[in-house]
């Protein structure tokens, strides 16, 4: 038997404890082509909050269904038998079957525009959870959105928000090591400490002390050329307003939309886009999956020569996995959030 995470009511504002229940379920044996794993470690990421809705925003992911495991959330774990060519017990994996003790994984199966797919990770160049975060997808997101989406060049001042976060801390880091006066902001005192004090970050603000335009003013008064967007809102439209022309914007997230039962409407400051000639971007990591290589070479490299900081806020208990969202979604956390399955019961 294994437990599995199920929602069981779609939230309505706060994601609670109760929208969840933890179900034990019959772990079956693989088939040909593919392994069982023992998962070890669950990553907990705000834009699961999108698929805890009846629709999930259209060209996303679908939205979770009620009463059924959580597929599509990004897992490390140790394969337990296996029947696909390539892998052995012992192995360990990545995959999107998160939220459970055990996974039944189909080792050619696509998952999350291929960056789920099952696949063996090194773990003598870095932590299995590592892979979670800057060796694994929010390191992909950070990586392609400030050299694709952003289209960082020589000279350019970039603002990240929610910079304390998974995927901010990394792409502020990413751009500080490329030379870039990196600014960013997060929503507590303490988180801006972190940015300046052990990321190195030219300059940081607590968003909540004061109006948005006036402390970035405070921080980049000659303007910024580079946006990294993870949180939308009076954020974006602070963004529109002190970039220099031919500015860049990557949208990666909206964190202030996720829990809205309306969308909110656009910034009201759209035109300078026109007026200052502009680019906006949106993407997702998991439309550049062919930087993965490229992506783990550099980052690996920066990780293990310390140039790249990993801060973690780990919960363990399989359980509480509910409760690390919440507290990602109120901002408790800084740096990767993740859950460390513990109390794995035994297979029969």
């Amino acid at each position: 038997m294994g437990r599995e995470v199920w929602p069981i009511a779609y939230p309505r504002g706060e994601v609670r404890a109760s929208d969840f229940r933890v179900v034990e379920v019959e772990v079956r044996q693989p088939r040909p082509g593919e392994v069982l794993v023992r998962n070890t470690w669950t990553s907990v990421d705000a834009a699961l909050r999108l698929r805890l809705r009846e629709t999930a925003p259209a060209g996303y992911f679908p939205a979770f269904p009620l009463e059924g495991p959580m597929d599509g959330i990004m897992t490390v774990g140790e394969i337990v038998e296996s029947r696909a060519d390539g892998f052995a017990p012992g192995d360990t994996v990545w995959h999107a079957s998160g939220w459970r003790d055990y996974a039944v994984v189909e080792a050619e199966q696509q998952a999350l525009g291929g960056v789920g797919t099952l696949t063996k990770l090194d773990v003598h160049a870095a932590p299995p959870q590592t892979y979670l975060g800057a060796l694994g997808a929010n390191g992909l997101t950070a990586y392609a959105g400030l050299l694709h989406a952003a289209a960082l060049r020589e000279g350019d001042v970039v603002w990240v928000s929610a910079a304390a976060g998974a995927v901010g801390s990394l792409a502020a880091q990413m751009a500080k090591i490329r030379g870039h006066r990196v600014i960013g902001s997060a929503g507590s005192d303490e988180k801006v400490r972190y940015l300046l004090d052990e990321l190195g970050l030219d300059a940081a603000f607590n968003y909540r002390r004061g109006t948005l335009p006036e402390l970035l003013r405070q921080a980049a008064p000659d303007g910024i050329d580079v946006y990294f967007d993870n949180v939308g809102g009076d954020h974006l439209e602070t963004a529109l307003g002190a970039l220099r022309r031919s500015g860049r914007v990557a949208i990666c997230g909206m964190i202030s939309e996720y829990a809205a039962e309306e969308s909110s409407h656009g910034p009201g400051n759209l035109m300078l886009a026109v007026t200052k000639g502009l680019t906006i971007r949106g993407f997702r990591g998991s439309d550049h999956t062919r930087l993965l290589p490229e992506m783990q070479r550099h980052v690996g490299a920066w990780v293990r020569e310390g140039r790249i900081r990993c801060r973690e806020t780990i919960t363990d208990g399989l359980p509480q996995a509910p409760v690390a969202l919440a507290g990602l979604l109120r901002g408790d956390n800084t740096g990767k959030t993740l859950v460390r399955i513990d109390g794995v019961t035994h297979l029969n």
